[in-house]
């Protein structure tokens, strides 16, 4: 018999990125009193890693509770990144209902449409969250009528419609029913959830089903499962059966010898868990997401929600440069391919396929962004490695080839406007929408193949002074645009192997941007600048001046050497072309030719 839980509440906060999500948590933990009254607490409490601190985004969805007058809050702090959107779509079925967060100057963003869409079609229940009401430039009148208009765009129904809206200031940690009031704590925002979220529902005398949601990984205990009990009751030492919802072959017995809860920001062991709990089973080593843990003598498997498809390809090889080995602890294939299976563990928008070479692998992804935070997240463990440029990934439809497209956000000056539109139209973006936004800024959107937004984004900032603010969202595939002129840069390429100096540098600046400084270590095909005139030009930059006896005073240092532009993950990841490699390492990263040796590159251009 089904019966309510009313004493928990399970939801996901979920938002476009940087609007608030994570600091929200923050507050809903500090005012909940898990916190001793002397302890420390940092900003931003959930974005645990160092790459999600030093970002300001969430990559990884974490999982939270707070209790509020008896009933316990399970919460699901969501990633705002479109390229992260396989973490929300699969945590969105732990859940019974969901917190839109929404930037009270800023309004709907393109992955608040993303977030809101998955959260409607399971049928959530939304509470519509208006936050920063404490910017000076606040307007959550307006962006109230936006996110309405948001939920009739995607056919949301009426009870969907009739949703609760909080108004909040997350940083000053104040939450109020109406937008004129600031309030004076989040205890609105609790009271919200409480009456509005619905309890959980099932039947905890019927055979056990847990849904495996998330996986975490530790290196003590290995695979931990994260997942919602759906239905019955799991025990500790209790014989269970993982169910595979793909695969009926992959089924395996086992038993569940740990299982966790979360009371703020640990894990509590606990002996058992019944209907509507989260919880963290440890100890089972085969066990994957989307797997449901089941009753021995009732293998039942959940439905799980299907994953959107990567959409962009890189291939990551062993690193075979004159400086290989050097600076990396991991650097052989077997270390590689292990690291990248790991990956795909935890991460179920990501893909690992074999090549024809043994040191090669194609890696396929949500986009930009989610290949690049795995590349430095593979180079701070220590792993040496090299990368391809970025590929699109196309679908044959009906013997036609599609491409997969984006919708592209813009908010610019309006000077900057004609330059924009100007730049996207040369790669195939056809404006779709121009309004304006607040502040000055004029709102583009535009719908343009997921290649030609590939070494964009460091021209866009050029192009706006760094004023712009660009975001984008997959929608879909369409017909193939056609060819895209992209890179109209050439290559400065290091003519010897050795060390660069000041004079040898000083004659090559004249040809273009330089990437490194005297002292740095070069080898023969390693790019080290960018020529503006589209063409690739040799430089010796290890030749030194030709000592005389004759001296003029100071002459050495009269060479005055422009400041080199220091290239970004992201930037060397747009800048290099298909003939070129990015060579990572945990101290270094290299942009390189295939084809290191120049007589060899000559040949291959000439067959071509």
């Amino acid at each position: 018999m089904k019966e309510l839980r009313d004493d928990i509440r399970n939801i996901a906060i979920i938002a476009h990125v940087d609007h608030g999500k994570t600091t929200l948590v923050d507050e809903l933990l500090k005012q909940s009193g898990i916190f001793r009254e002397n302890q420390e607490i940092h900003d931003r409490i959930m974005d645990s890693n160092d790459l999600e601190r030093e970002r300001g985004i969430t990559i990884l969805s974490k999982n939270t509770s707070v209790y509020y007058k008896g009933t316990k809050i399970n919460i699901v702090d969501t990633p705002g990144h479109a390229d992260f959107g396989g973490e929300v779509e699969r945590v969105l079925k732990m859940v019974n209902g969901v917190i839109l967060v929404v930037d009270a100057f800023e309004g709907p963003m393109p992955q608040t449409k993303f977030v809101l869409k998955k959260a409607l079609d399971l049928e959530l229940p939304v509470i519509v969250c208006i936050n920063k009401i404490d910017r000076p430039e606040a307007r959550p009148e307006e962006v109230v009528d936006e996110v309405l208009d948001l939920f009739i765009e995607l056919e949301a129904d009426d009870k969907q419609l009739d949703c609760p809206f909080v108004f909040t200031s997350a940083k000053n940690g104040t939450a109020s029913l109406d937008s004129f009031h600031r309030g004076e704590n989040m205890e609105p925002l609790f009271k919200t959830i409480v009456n509005y979220i619905p309890s959980p529902v099932g039947d905890k005398d019927a055979p056990l089903q847990v849904l495996i949601s998330t996986i975490d990984y530790n290196e003590y205990v290995g695979r931990i499962g994260i997942g919602k009990v759906e239905r019955g009751k799991i025990k500790v030492n209790q014989d269970a059966i993982i169910v595979n919802a793909l695969d009926e072959n992959k089924n395996q017995k086992v038993k569940i010898t740990k299982i966790y809860q979360f009371e703020g920001l640990k894990r509590i062991p606990v002996e058992s868990a019944t209907i509507g709990d989260i919880v963290a089973i440890s100890g089972i080593e085969g066990i994957h997401i989307g797997d449901t843990v089941c009753d021995v003598l009732y293998p039942e498997p959940l439905p799980f929600v299907k994953i959107s498809e990567p959409t962009l390809a890189m291939t990551f090889s062993v690193n075979d440069s004159p400086f290989a080995g050097q600076e990396g602890k991991f650097v052989t294939s077997r270390n590689l391919r292990d690291r990248l299976l790991k990956e795909t563990q935890t991460d179920v928008s990501l893909k690992v396929e074999e090549t024809d070479s043994m040191d090669s692998f194609k890696v396929l992804g949500r986009g930009e962004l989610h290949l690049s935070i795995l590349i430095e997240t593979m180079r701070r463990e220590g792993y040496e490695f090299q990368v391809s440029k970025p590929e699109v990934l196309y679908k044959e439809i009906n013997g036609k080839r599609y491409e997969p497209m984006e919708i592209a956000t813009i908010d610019v000056p309006e000077e900057f406007v004609g330059a924009v539109i100007e730049k996207l139209g040369r790669r195939k973006g056809e404006i779709i929408n121009m309004g304006s936004s607040n502040g000055g800024y004029t709102r583009l959107e535009f719908s343009i193949p997921s290649r030609g937004l590939i070494g964009y984004r460091s021209e866009f900032l050029t192009d706006t002074k760094g004023n712009g603010i660009l975001n984008t969202i997959f929608d879909g595939y369409s017909p193939y645009k056609g060819d895209i002129e992209t890179r109209s840069q050439g290559s400065l390429i290091a003519f010897e192997t050795g060390e660069a100096v000041t004079y040898g540098l000083y004659n090559a600046q004249d040809r273009g941007t330089l990437f490194i400084k005297p002292g740095t270590k070069v080898y023969e095909g390693m790019v080290i600048g960018q020529n503006p005139k589209g063409e690739d030009i040799e430089v010796n930059v290890c030749k030194k001046k030709h000592a005389t006896n004759m001296r003029a005073s100071g002459s050495d240092e009269a060479l005055r050497l422009s400041p080199p532009k220091i290239m970004s993950l992201e930037e060397c990841l747009e800048f290099i072309q298909e003939d070129e490699l990015l060579e990572v390492t945990p101290l270094s990263l290299r942009i390189r030719k295939r084809i290191l040796n120049s007589g060899q590159r000559q040949k291959s251009r000439r067959k071509k």
